[in-house]
Formats: C-alpha cells, structure tokens, sequence
C-alpha cells in the first residue's frame, strides 16, 4: 500500500458497538493517499441502544426443525426493524425462513441446552448422558452445543460454519426445538427480509456467515463518505 502511496491503519471492532445484534469482532483496515481529506483512522461512531437479539427473532413464523418457508407473503408490524431497514412492510415479503432436520437425539440435546441456558449455564459435552454422546472426546470442544442467547444485546459470531453444523446456533426458543433458520441468521447479520440468497440451504448460510453485516458496512461508509 505505501508503494501505490497509501497510508493505512486498522482496528479490529465488534459490530455489536454499532447496532448490530451480534458480537462479531474484526478487522477493519482503512487506507488513504496524500490528495485525500483523511489524515487518521476515522472515528467510526458506537451506537447506543436498547434492542436485543430477541428483537430480532421473536416475530417470525414459528417452524420446528426440517420445516421452511421458502417464501410469502409477511406483514407483521415491526417498528423496531421497520425502523432500521430489515422488515419492509410496503414489499411485505420473507423468504429463507428455512430449518434444518434434526435427529431425535439432537433435538433431545437442544432441549436439555436451551433449558440450561434458561438457567443461565451452557450445557457441555461432557454432561450429556452416556446415550445421547456419539465419540469419546470429553476434554475438547466441550461448547459444541450452544444456545443463542436473545437476553443479549448481541449473540454469539454466526460464521460460514454454519452452513456444515447447526447444533452451535440452537434457538431459544424450547417450543420451535432446532437451530437457526436462515432467515434468523440473516437477521442476526442485518439483512433484509426481502434479500434473497443463492443455491441451497448449505450455501446460503454460508453466504451469510461469510457477510459483512448490511448495517455495519452502511455506518463505515456513511463515515468514509466525508472525505471523498
């Protein structure tokens, strides 16, 4: 970059500092020449707020695990995400609201999870009776089933892992008793209701952990835009 003459400098910043409902910690490299307006790293501006990621979940369609809703139509009222550009209730479409089939005994395991997390505890590995258990390994990767947490102002990082292994990503919710969606993950990530992604459910979660978040790439141009 400095042989092109560029000066560059990054921080690395969650996007739950911005409004979005996700802990999701990265890099964020900013260059600049010597014609430009900006001298410095920018002061990207935190956002306050009071939303949680249950904001997001809790007015979609029920569905339980191996069910989808490819697409419809979807009125329901919501200020909240009205407000921040992920519901349109003028197009009042929603499409990807697609879950993934479980086994019986993943779905037994989404149970005794969501009902410890209710608790205020992460289940592990190694507390799982001996018949739900499928390899020996009880010392390593103990977290492997983890709940979303919608008391939080942001869950934990959807990556594109998600697109292989539903069983980090469970939903609160114990009656619905399977993972995220790919529409509740898209959420998570801040994109439209209306934003179709490609090919099928594997690639489209893929898509989606890959992303920048919709609504964190806004506030980052909005603020770059002042010095072009």
């Amino acid at each position: 970059m400095k042989n092109v003459g560029y000066d560059t400098a990054y921080e690395v910043l969650n996007a739950a500092h911005f409004g979005i409902p996700q802990n999701r910690n990265r890099v964020i490299l900013v260059g600049w020449n010597k014609k430009s307006k900006l001298k410095k790293y920018p002061n990207f501006k935190k956002v306050e707020r009071d939303y949680l990621v249950k904001d997001f979940l809790g007015d979609l369609p029920k569905i339980n695990a191996g069910e989808e809703i490819k697409t419809r139509k979807f009125s329901k009222e919501n200020i909240l995400l009205e407000r921040l550009g992920i519901v349109n209730p003028e197009f009042g479409l929603l499409m990807d609201h697609i879950a993934r089939p479980n086994t019986k005994k993943d779905l037994e395991i989404y149970k005794r999870a969501v009902l410890e997390k209710q608790k205020g505890a992460n289940i592990k590995y190694n507390q799982l009776p001996g018949r739900l258990k499928t390899h020996k390994n009880e010392w390593g990767f103990l977290d492997r089933f983890k709940v979303v947490d919608d008391e939080a102002c942001g869950s934990h990082t959807v990556v594109a892992h998600i697109a292989k292994d539903g069983h980090f990503y469970i939903h609160p919710d114990l009656k619905q008793n399977r993972s995220l969606t790919v529409r509740e993950a898209a959420r998570l990530q801040t994109f439209p209701d209306d934003f179709k992604f490609e090919g099928q459910r594997g690639p489209r979660f893929k898509q989606i952990g890959n992303a920048v978040p919709p609504m964190f790439s806004t506030i980052l141009a909005e603020e770059l835009i002042k010095y072009l």
